[in-house]
């Protein structure tokens, strides 16, 4: 491939922008995300830490928006929302016990390594990555939780939001969640 070549292929393609989605799609995918970091913020609030929002972290914001935006995605499956968050957690901690004296190795490492696990169980999902990366740029309190981490937020979070996924994406007719379950 020549240079030239190489540079074209940034241009991207010519199909245009995406798809406007309906109204009732932009509703329900509101709806979804109010519930599903609602009721992690409630949960976080009477059952976990008043002061710090154990429950709620950033990445799973980004869940929220496969699995209430883009809920045909391959990536937005429980599958790969609960194996993604799982993965990546334990990945984010491990690096952070061998490697917090070195960050920017410790950062890079985590993402790294939780994107190659992640391909490798079949269980891709990008906010994962992100999972792994507060794992290790977290507060004290993120890192005082250790592999509790795991559970809490990175499992009891991402069931949350599949409950209220299964809930509120099967009402209209023109959803359908899950896809696939494995």
């Amino acid at each position: 491939m020549t240079l030239r070549e190489y540079f074209r292929k940034m241009r991207g393609t010519t199909r245009g922008s995406p798809p406007r989605v309906s109204n009732s799609e932009i509703w329900w995918s509101w709806l979804g995300a109010f519930l599903g970091i609602g009721a992690l913020g409630v949960l976080s609030h009477f059952f976990f830490n008043r002061h710090d929002s154990t429950l709620v972290i950033g990445s799973l914001g980004a869940s929220a928006v496969l699995l209430y935006g883009a809920v045909r995605s391959p990536l937005a499956q429980p599958r790969n929302l609960i194996g993604g968050h799982i993965l990546s957690a334990i990945v984010g901690v491990t690096v952070w016990k061998l490697l917090h004296p070195y960050p920017h190795l410790a950062e890079a490492t985590a993402v790294a390594t939780a994107i190659a696990l992640m391909h490798l169980t079949r269980t891709l999902h990008p906010p994962g990555g992100a999972t792994a990366l507060i794992a290790v740029v977290g507060s004290p309190d993120i890192h005082a939780l250790g592999y509790y981490y795991v559970f809490v937020p990175a499992t009891v979070g991402p069931l949350i939001l599949l409950v209220i996924a299964l809930l509120v994406n099967n009402v209209p007719e023109t959803r359908r969640y899950p896809e696939i379950w494995y």
